[in-house]
């Protein structure tokens, strides 16, 4: 072979080779693009399938086509069941019935003689209740113009403020107004339109608003005093969401204990703002799920909802290869650890006996949520390790009395606030988000202390002298 065709092999040979380079970083390159593509197909297939039983999701956004949890069939039929305890309307005390129609047989069935009118000590009794028609009483006060039969001067009677009110609606009814709108969140013009054909009271949509917010400024004693209950509580639940108030996105947030609940609407849901606002200072336990923004609160003073990561653990099942079967343990673990407590909470467990068996449990679904840290499956591993960060607050519940595995509580108590926002788009102004939030302790926290409503509204509506106690919601104050 002559120098000359082995210069023009080894110039194809480097050809060759610088070819083969540029395809295998082609190559690389592709693959690369690819795994990324497949990551964000993963990440969007999830996110697709995601509903209210894998994610934190409220059940109202579920599609149709969502699944159902299924229930274990009981082998029963539908209805009431044999040896069921059966419900009926009881008859009103007699003290309590305002008209009697007493009737009488007219003659013997026996001889046919007839019979005096002897009234019987245990008569059938039959009641019918009806809604006769409503009426408004409405007082005026006029102040007359006498001359003087001496020197022809006219005097007026002076205005008392002490005899003369100062407001046109009495404290039952701005009560009722304030009960439409703020508990069982009627629109104003709906509450005009109600107040006109049921009661004949005749109310622009300014007079409701007025009435609003003097409703709100005479409850908010009784809202302090509540939410002051709530921070001293020795266990507490909290949950937030968003408020819209004229379009701006502000944090809604509540308090809730077995004897009140607390409605707040913060500027934002940053920690500095719960911690200053919201609690004031950490005392007692909190329930809540895994917010950043409550990290100031001691892990060892926590307990982590239950709820909240039993729909990451659907998620993580319903995934392939590892991470799903990973995901099956978990619930099947958790799945016990609720039947436990189950047990405890009817009684068939001694504490004693809960924590006991609770140990094992625990062990386990720590040493799988560290086994899945390990996978470093993306959406897993991370999830997992954040839930490892919170492991002091994961079982507060086996050894604290009063303490419950998830924040259903407070969730539920949300609940109406939530369906108030996406009715109403929230508030127009600052005093409408007051008194949505103020109205809504009111309401949940006269439910808990056994109170009526209305009867407590129109207490803290009555005109007060100067310096005088407020009415408390709190049964034991």
């Amino acid at each position: 072979m002559d120098e000359a065709t082995e210069v023009e092999l080894r110039a194809a040979l480097v050809a060759e080779r610088a070819a083969l380079v540029a395809e295998r970083a082609r190559s690389a390159e592709l693959e690369e693009r690819i795994a990324k593509l497949e990551k964000q197909l993963a990440k969007l297939l999830e996110l697709l399938g995601q509903d209210s039983s894998n994610s934190n999701k409220p059940p109202s956004s579920d599609p149709p086509t969502a699944k159902q949890a299924k229930k274990k069939p009981k082998g029963r039929r539908r209805g009431g069941q044999k040896g069921h305890r059966g419900s009926r309307r009881e008859l009103l005390p007699p003290e309590r019935v305002d008209e009697v129609v007493d009737l009488f047989p007219t003659e013997c069935e026996s001889c046919w003689k007839p019979l005096p009118q002897v009234p019987d000590k245990f008569p059938k009794r039959y009641q019918l209740t009806e809604l006769k028609p409503l009426a408004v009483h409405t007082t005026e006060w006029r102040r007359h113009a006498v001359v003087c039969p001496c020197c022809d001067y006219k005097t007026r009677a002076k205005y008392d403020p002490d005899v003369i009110p100062r407001l046109s609606f009495g404290p039952r009814l701005m009560a009722v107004t304030a009960l439409l709108t703020g508990v069982y969140h009627l629109s104003r013009r709906q509450t005009v339109r109600l107040l006109r054909e049921l009661l004949g009271v005749r109310m622009s949509l300014g007079s409701v608003s007025a009435i609003e917010k003097r409703v709100s400024e005479a409850v908010e004693p009784a809202v302090d005093e509540a939410m002051e209950s709530a921070r001293g509580a020795a266990v507490k639940h909290t949950d937030g969401t968003t408020w819209l108030r004229a379009g701006t996105l502000l944090s809604l947030w509540v308090v809730a204990t077995t004897a009140v609940t607390v409605f707040k609407v913060l500027p934002n849901g940053q920690k500095a703002t719960l911690r200053d606002d919201l609690f004031g200072r950490v005392r007692g336990i909190l329930v809540s799920d895994r917010a950043t923004a409550l990290k100031f609160w001691a892990m060892r003073r926590r307990q982590i909802c239950w709820a909240h990561l039993i729909r990451k653990f659907v998620s993580y099942s319903e995934r392939d290869g590892p991470a799903g079967k990973l995901g099956e343990e978990l619930l099947e673990y958790t799945s016990l650890m609720f039947e436990y407590w189950s047990l405890f909470g009817e009684g068939q467990l001694s504490r004693a006996i809960f924590i006991e068996r609770m140990a094992p449990v625990r062990l386990q679904v720590e040493a799988l949520l560290e086994r899945a840290v390990s996978l470093e499956e993306l959406g897993v591993s991370g999830s997992c390790a954040d839930i490892l960060q919170h492991r002091e607050a994961l079982w507060t519940f086996v050894e604290h009395v009063g303490v419950e595995p998830t924040n259903n509580h407070a969730e539920r108590e949300l609940r109406g606030l939530v369906m108030w926002r996406r009715r109403s788009f929230g508030s127009k102004s600052e005093r409408g988000t007051r008194f949505a939030a103020r109205m809504m302790t009111v309401a949940h926290t006269a439910r808990k202390q056994g109170r009526e409503i209305l009867d407590f509204l129109v207490e803290c509506c009555i005109p007060r002298p100067e310096g005088a106690t407020a009415p408390s919601l709190l049964a034991s104050a």
